[in-house]
Order: structure tokens, then sequence, then C-alpha cells
């Protein structure tokens, strides 16, 4: 592995060995200084939010209703879909005119309205895990990949009884039972 600093190396905020059973801190990768795609292209990122210590405390009807909420308020970004997990959060969002808008902004200021609006007793892990998408089959695929991640973990049988998830509509069309 490259030195700290170095193209390639992601420093972790914390060390903890493999398969030791303890929480982890996600990676803090290099940022890009400039969306590198065509200007006819939408910016789209796939976003991941987690629960510091991986707490499980997410996937219910009150979080889900201020997290919906919270999406609704966002000014600068538009969520195109999201799966609410027990200790995480996958989303599909776009920055609604500001191509160059930075997705901390995103995850920063996500993080402080539902935190305004639940005042949680649990706390997130320091900034997220976002990739960039180059292609709207990338998308479909990290579509396909949230959707299926609570039939992965066993929660349930089929992606559609998941009630904490936005459909891949292109359009925030909410669905929660």
């Amino acid at each position: 592995m490259p030195p700290v600093g170095e193209a390639g190396s992601f420093p972790t905020t914390r060390s903890v060995p493999p398969n030791s059973g303890e929480p982890f801190e996600m990676s803090q990768p290099p940022r890009l200084h400039s969306i590198l795609l065509p200007a006819d292209m939408p910016v789209i990122y796939f976003v991941t939010l987690c629960v510091k210590n991986r707490q499980r405390v997410l996937a219910n009807p009150l979080v889900w209703e201020s997290v919906t909420a919270t999406f609704e308020s966002l000014r600068n970004w538009f969520v195109c879909s999201a799966v609410l997990m027990p200790d995480h959060l996958h989303v599909l969002v776009a920055p609604r005119e500001d191509r160059d808008l930075a997705v901390g902004d995103f995850s920063n200021g996500f993080k402080r309205l539902l935190g305004k609006r639940l005042q949680p007793s649990w706390a997130w892990q320091t900034g997220c895990f976002d990739r960039l998408l180059r292609s709207h089959d990338d998308g479909h695929r990290q579509w396909l990949y949230m959707r299926e991640n609570p039939v992965r973990a066993k929660l349930v049988a089929s992606w559609d009884l998941w009630p904490y998830y936005f459909d891949y509509r292109g359009n925030a069309d909410l669905r929660s039972r």
C-alpha cells in the first residue's frame, strides 16, 4: 500500500484489525477537484451515510418519516432514490443547479437538518462514502444494489417488502408504509 497522501492511498480515521468485530470509521479518500463528466451528463452520486459504531437505530417509522421530510427540505440537492437500513442510509443524489457542489455539502446538510428534526441520542460517522456515477447504466446498477440491500441482510424476502425506500424513478416518488 502506498504511504498516506500518495495516489491510491485511502487513510482511515482509525486503524482496526480485519475481522476484529470492532466498528470502524470510513476512509477519507482524496477528493476530485472538478467533475469529469460531459456537460450534458447529469451529476449523480451514490452516497452512503453510516451511524457511528454501526448502531442499529435507523430502520423505524419515526426515523423514516424524518428522513423523507429532510430530503424534501434540502434546497441544493435532489434525492433520486434512497434505502434506509438499520445502521446506514444509501442515497442517489444530484445537485439541483451547481454541478460543482461538493457531495460533502449534501452529507453535512442532511445530517444537520435530520439532527434538528430528530434530536437523536446516536451520532453519524464522520463524512460519507460517495461515488460519482458515470453513466445511466451505472445509476441503474447502483439502484439495484441499493434496493436488494435489505434482502442481502436477510431483513425481508423481497426488496419490495422493505418499507424504508424511495423508488428509483428520476423523481422523489416517496413510498412508505
